[in-house]
């Protein structure tokens, strides 16, 4: 439990937590501007309890980043349920995108479709990027060369093999023996990462 702001802060550089339970009227920093500046590096649930219970008041907890916003007096069975709500929803989002991929001296940003060998950035087509970001989504999963395509002609499949050769010739050390971007017979292809 923590006072004010800033002692939450100091709390929070040491300890990960599911969820927060704000005070509106936290002395010094309010508990809104608290959760604004927590938004710039943060997801983490707020719920706000406060006395103020006026509409205008919820509307400025829930848009400053709050998750829920609770009045007193409440029962502390509602707090419960609430925080119960927060949690299930947290662990049903889907999980985020990992920020970086490694496989053996390459690395590939999804979110910034960089690829780099040896520390050093190397040039993608759009589609060797496109490819990428998709494998980077499902890595261990094999993808036809259909959806890899993007469509079902023959054509568009036989060009995913031309890119994956592309692709193997910058991810690979033996571009002939694969040990990242392999393929699945029958399947596709399957980007294994480190």
């Amino acid at each position: 439990m923590a006072g004010d702001a800033q002692e939450a802060r100091t709390s929070m550089a040491s300890f990960a937590f599911d969820v927060l339970i704000v005070d509106v009227m936290m002395p010094g920093e309010t508990g809104i501007e608290f959760t604004k500046s927590l938004r710039e590096t943060s997801n983490v649930p707020v719920l706000f309890l406060s006395a103020l219970s006026e509409a205008g008041d919820r509307i400025a907890g829930l848009a400053s980043g709050g998750d829920d916003y609770l009045p007193k007096p409440f029962e502390p069975r509602e707090l419960l349920l609430r925080l119960g709500s927060i949690l299930r929803r947290q662990s049903a989002a889907p999980p985020q995108q990992r920020s970086e991929i490694v496989m053996g001296n390459c690395t590939f940003n999804p979110q910034r479709g960089e690829f780099r060998r040896d520390g050093q950035t190397v040039k993608l087509t759009t589609r060797e990027r496109e490819l990428l970001q998709l494998f980077s989504e499902r890595p261990g999963e094999p993808i036809s060369r259909t959806e890899l395509a993007g469509n079902s002609s023959s054509e568009g499949a036989r060009a995913v093999d031309v890119q994956i050769n592309r692709l193997r010739r910058k991810i690979e050390a033996d571009p002939a023996t694969p040990v990242y971007l392999q393929t699945v017979r029958g399947s596709g292809y399957i980007l294994y990462t480190d």
